[in-house]
């Protein structure tokens, strides 16, 4: 096992407590100004190293683009941690009683149940182990608005159901008849869903919306072609 600087378990804690505290990451920003380094590049200096040893996974051209490798993402990862990443082509192989089926939400037919048979594409059987808590559907992630979390269009998101969310966890709800995924804020009685894309515009929920929680991001799945 390669040893870490005092500084870089600084770093992983900080990248930890992030995670568990508001859902995702934090920014090479957020990590200079909470540690006191001069600018963010030094941040991203710590960060490459940390990469190089096998501590985290660094997602190019995203600002909170970080993920937790093998023992060091094992405290107790909660349902709201940034959902980690695999791609089906590189996942190991599992005995195929250990499997879950996770029934695959396409485009979600105005007006149904997201769960309802007209909204299911396929299914998948999946190793359980990969997520944060235990989903109940996966989502197909339309567009690039949380681009900057790593949620990019053609992303299978796994999903699970709830009806309640702390702000800054990575939710997905229901709109009138859209379907969408955002971080969930949450002010007095104003709901806001914000984007992790500066293209995009925060969703302000008014109370004439017909707006519902369909559930809590828990990981995803890229397939690599």
């Amino acid at each position: 096992m390669i040893k870490l600087t005092a500084r870089q378990e600084q770093i992983l804690n900080l990248i930890r407590d992030a995670i568990e505290s508001t859902g995702f990451p934090p920014t090479r920003a957020e990590i200079a100004a909470e540690l006191g380094f001069k600018s963010a590049n030094a941040a991203e200096e710590h960060l490459k190293a940390l990469a190089r040893k096998g501590a985290i996974e660094i997602t190019a051209g995203t600002s909170r683009g970080i993920r937790l490798l093998g023992q060091h993402a094992s405290r107790s990862a909660p349902a709201s941690a940034t959902p980690s990443q695999s791609g089906f082509d590189s996942l190991p192989q599992v005995p195929a009683a250990l499997l879950m089926q996770l029934p695959l939400i396409g485009r979600v037919a105005a007006g149904s149940p997201i769960l309802a048979q007209e909204n299911l594409e396929k299914t998948y059987n999946v190793d359980p182990a990969l997520f944060s808590a235990k989903p109940d559907f996966l989502l197909k992630v339309r567009g690039e608005s949380m681009r900057d979390v790593g949620i990019m269009d053609g992303d299978l998101l796994a999903v699970k159901k709830v009806d309640s969310a702390k702000n800054g966890q990575i939710v997905v709800a229901r709109i009138g008849s859209e379907v969408t995924v955002k971080r969930y804020r949450r002010t007095g009685s104003t709901i806001e869903l914000l984007p992790e894309n500066p293209d995009f515009k925060v969703i302000t929920v008014t109370p004439e919306d017909e707006f519902a929680l369909e559930g809590l991001a828990v990981g995803l799945l890229r397939t690599w072609h």
